[in-house]
This record gives C-alpha cells, sequence and structure tokens, in this order.
C-alpha cells in the first residue's frame, strides 16, 4: 500500500542550529495532504529529506511505494526540456536517458568514441520504452507549450514560463507510476484554468500525495488531510482546509487550557508543600505529609507541563505610500513584440488593477515596463509626477540582494542596524539577520523583499505574484497592509483569494489583445473560475 510514515525526524542545517526535530505523521494509502507552516519552518527540507535527497539528523521514513518528487524550482537550472522531462521517468530510464544525451553532446563535440556508445546507448533506451515515453512527452509539449518534442526538447527548460515548465512535469508525474508524490508549491505560476486543472487531477488520482501550496482554495477544493510542521513537530488536521482554521483555533485553545490548568495545579502543590512543611515544624506528626507532598509536586514537575500553544509567526506590514499625481500611469498604444498588441490605458491614484492571463501571456514584461526596467517595442509609458514605483520581483531573485546579509540589504535602507533589526523583527526574519539570501526560503525571500518596498516609501507598488510564496498568515497580513495602502497596486497573480482584493482587471490573452474588465466578477470568469 502506498503509505508515508514519518517518525521522529529531525533536521539541522550543517553546522547549524535545529530546523525542526520529532516530525512525526501517518498518511494512509490515497490520501491528499497539504503541508502548512510559516516560511522558513522547513517544509521543502521536509520533502527533500522524504524524496531521498537529504539526510535527516534522526528519526525514520517508510514509504509503501516509489516517490517521485518536484522541487519548488523545478526546471530554472541549467537543463534542457528533454532532461526536464526525465524527471517523471522510472530510474533506470532517466539514467539511460541521461546518459544518452550526454553521449549525444560529447558526439557534437567531436569525441570520436562516442559514436559506438550512443549506438549501445540508443539500443538501451529503445529496449526500456524511451520511444514510446518520446511520444507522450511530444503530445505533452503540443498540448501545453503549443510545440513538438523535436521542435523545443533541445532548449533550455529556462526558455519555457514557469507555467508551463510545471504543467509539464506535473503531468507526467500524474501519469507515472509512482504511487507517492511529493509535489513543493505546485501551483506556483500557473494561471487559474491550470489551477483548476490541478486541483481536479489532485482530486481524480488515487496516488497518495503530500504538497505544499500557499494558495487557499486550492488547499480546500484538493486536500482531505492537513499536515502543519512546526519547529517542535508536527500535527495534523483529518480533514480539508476548509475547516483548518477553525481546527487550529481549537488547538491553540486546548493546549492554552490544558496549560493553564498545569499551572494552576502545579500552584497548589507548591503551596501545600509550603504550608504543611510550615506546621510540621509545629506539629511533627505532619512531617510525613510534608514529605509526601514534596515528592508529587517534584514528579509533577518533572513530568513537564504540556504543550503550549504555538506563537503565531504573523508578520508586521506598514505599506504607507504617499501622494502622488492622479494619473499614475499613462500607456499609449504600448506593444511588445510577439506577446502584446497595441493597448492604451490609465492608472489613477488609489487604484487597485490586476494584470490576468494565461502563462507566457506577456504579464511580467508589463509590470518590467511600468518600473522602468523594459521599454516598449513601440508606444509610450509615462509616470506620473512624483510616482516613485517599486517592483516585486516573480521569482524573488533581485540582483542587488546577491551575496548579501539580510542586516546588511536592510540597514542601507534604515540608515541603523538597530532600526534595521526592528524591521527585520516585524516580519519574523530577525533570527535570518547574518545570513546570505541566497540561504533563504522562497517565502523568507519573499518578506525582506516586501520589507524592503515599504522602507524605500514608494506610492506605486508593482507587485509580481506577491503571494506565490509567502504563508497564508503573511498573505494575509500583506492584503490588509494594502487595503490600507495610500498609494497605487498594479499586481499580477493567479490566487484568487489575492485577486478578490483588486478593483479592476487588464486581461492579456496569448493572441496578444488587453482587454479592461470592470470587476472580479467579470474576471473570474473570463479566465474560467468561479466568480
Amino acid at each position: 500500500m502506498a503509505h508515508l510514515h514519518v517518525t521522529d525526524l529531525s533536521y539541522a542545517h550543517p553546522g547549524g542550529d535545529a530546523l525542526f526535530h520529532d516530525v512525526t505523521f501517518k498518511l494512509g494509502a490515497g490520501r491528499h495532504a497539504g503541508l502548512v507552516g510559516a516560511n522558513g519552518v522547513g517544509k521543502s527540507t521536509l520533502l527533500r529529506i522524504l524524496s531521498g535527497e537529504l539526510e535527516s539528523g534522526a528519526g525514520d521514513v517508510s514509504a509503501g511505494g516509489r516517490i517521485l518528487a518536484m522541487p519548488q524550482d523545478v526546471g530554472t537550472g541549467e537543463g534542457t526540456i528533454r532532461e526536464l522531462l526525465l524527471m517523471g521517468a522510472p530510474p533506470r530510464t532517466r539514467r539511460a536517458g541521461l546518459a544518452l544525451l550526454a553521449c549525444e553532446r560529447d558526439l557534437a563535440a567531436g569525441d570520436e568514441d562516442a559514436g559506438v556508445r550512443l549506438g549501445e546507448l540508443i539500443g538501451e533506451w529503445s529496449d526500456l520504452g524511451g520511444y514510446e515515453l518520446e511520444g507522450r512527452w511530444d503530445a505533452v509539449c503540443r498540448r501545453i507549450a503549443r510545440a513538438g518534442l523535436s521542435e523545443i526538447g533541445d532548449r533550455p527548460a529556462v526558455t519555457l514560463s514557469g507555467g508551463e515548465r510545471k504543467r509539464l512535469v506535473l503531468e507526467l508525474l500524474l501519469t507515472s507510476d509512482a504511487p507517492i508524490l511529493l509535489l513543493d508549491e505546485p501551483d506556483n505560476f500557473l494561471d487559474i484554468p491550470a489551477k483548476r486543472w490541478l486541483e481536479g487531477a489532485l482530486r481524480a488520482t488515487r496516488k497518495t500525495i503530500l504538497l505544499i501550496s500557499h494558495d487557499r482554495e486550492l488547499l480546500a477544493a484538493a486536500t482531505d488531510t492537513i499536515v502543519t510542521l512546526e519547529a517542535g513537530g508536527a500535527w495534523v488536521h483529518d480533514g480539508s482546509y476548509a475547516t483548518y482554521a477553525e481546527a487550529r483555533a481549537k488547538r491553540q485553545k486546548r493546549f492554552g487550557d490544558a496549560l493553564a490548568q498545569w499551572n494552576e495545579e502545579e500552584k497548589r502543590l507548591r503551596e501545600l508543600v509550603r504550608i504543611f512543611k510550615e506546621r510540621a515544624r509545629y506539629s511533627p506528626d505532619l512531617a510525613k505529609r510534608a514529605s509526601a507532598f514534596e515528592t508529587r509536586h517534584k514528579r509533577f514537575v518533572a513530568e513537564g507541563p504540556p504543550p503550549a500553544p504555538v506563537t503565531e509567526q504573523v508578520i508586521n506590514v506598514r505599506l504607507v505610500g504617499g501622494d502622488s499625481a492622479r494619473k499614475v500611469v499613462t500607456l499609449d498604444k504600448v506593444t511588445i513584440d510577439g506577446l502584446v498588441r497595441p493597448f492604451s490605458d490609465e492608472i489613477h491614484f488609489g487604484e487597485r488593477v490586476g494584470l490576468i492571463g494565461p502563462n507566457g501571456s506577456g504579464k511580467t514584461h508589463v509590470m518590467g515596463l511600468l518600473g522602468g526596467g523594459e521599454a516598449p517595442a513601440d508606444g509610450r509609458v509615462v509616470l506620473g509626477p512624483r510616482v516613485s514605483p517599486g517592483l516585486f520581483t516573480q521569482l524573488n531573485r533581485r540582483e542587488d540582494f546577491a551575496g548579501r546579509t539580510l542586516a546588511d540589504i536592510v540597514e542601507e535602507r534604515t540608515g541603523a542596524y538597530e532600526t534595521a533589526m526592528r524591521g527585520l523583527a516585524r516580519y519574523r526574519l530577525q533570527d535570518a539577520a547574518a545570513r546570505k539570501v541566497e540561504t533563504l526560503s522562497g517565502g523568507q525571500r519573499a518578506r525582506l523583499e516586501i520589507l524592503c518596498l515599504e522602507l524605500e516609501g514608494h506610492n506605486l507598488l508593482l507587485l509580481d505574484e506577491p503571494t506565490d510564496n509567502l504563508d497564508v498568515e503573511s498573505c494575509e497580513a500583506l492584503e490588509q497592509a494594502l487595503d490600507g495602502f495610500a498609494g497605487t497596486v498594479v499586481a499580477v497573480s493567479h490566487d484568487r483569494a489575492f485577486l478578490r482584493r483588486l478593483d479592476r482587471f487588464l486581461l492579456l490573452d496569448h493572441d496578444g489583445r488587453v482587454t479592461g474588465l470592470p470587476d472580479v466578477r467579470s474576471a473570474l470568469e473570463a479566465l474560467g473560475a468561479e466568480a
């Protein structure tokens, strides 16, 4: 049976502090579990341990079948699309495919011996069903990337959009013979129709699945179990995310009540020890009772208190903004070659505008135009007086952050170390102050980027997929901060809960057209989602 059992699992960074310990949970065959927890608590690390990529410090993992895993940053390395597609192949077939590709590269580089090896590898690839597999790949590529395997197979995987990479791998994993899947943020970069496809595919599959996601609606629609990872362990909610908040609140209250009762009992026993010791000074007959109460109190304290309620890791966002001209951005017959036909629009102060549409339709390019980092092929983008744009990047990888510590980055914006540390503390990043950005989780990098936008004081926020890597509590904190932000917001998002906070929308389609939509109902209907 395709079970997944985790017992007393612990992990610490090499030479560093413990990330989590005593993690125990069980998933029965066919369960679809969401793994949730605060940014930086170790969710991605846990999946890497379960897949065998990392070794745990202690504990055991038992799996009732082969595991396939999809990392959060799938396809962002130096490999080709063919190498990306091999992720879903059985181990022996994958090894043969990688060897075949390496041999073909050697032959192209002039290695005379590669020709002999190539013939042997082609035979092995054929015997393992590699060419039948390529037929599947071709169909998936045509459906998702709108081009056949022979056209795009040797291209770098990074030339596909993030959503296209995720869809390719997800389709192959979900149709593989592996009974257990570990999916790290499979919905990131997926447009809304693709998210709805994923929700349906997850509900339909009989595989055992453990997935990380911060999309509240996907978790509610596609999971039947929620595993919460905390530094001191894990707990399981035997239901979907739709009922998780209520279950978590009840658990917190139960732990709080139990701890309060323990404290009251400890106080009562301590007072009895004091009273009977005092009385024993005048009545030796009470000395035995005083000794008994003291032994009982010591045993009670030695057993320790029950678990305390978990401290909520909510960030404190203070996006202030500032005044600008009424006309914040003017887009005049703006064109992006191969992506966007000429379109015009005006964005006014205080508006919340969403850029929506399928993957690869040019939304991130439009954000680059608004931020001044790119120029249109034709037309004009004009910012109004006193407009200060600040861009939240899609991958949370800013060049000016590279190789630097969090304290250094934030102090550059505050002018004082103490002020920088207070800012990091508001975003629950103080413990990572001395670490370099590259060591952070995706959610921690996203928090850092929002903090920097706050400190820089922009009044036009350009948010490219702002909720993708944030944990749910941080998403909600950001949404509340944007409600009170005195400025203008333009956001790219496929998060339906986030889209409901915006005023109006620009729909970018694959044919290059840009269509204005007046409200969230019409936007969600245009995207094929329930309004």
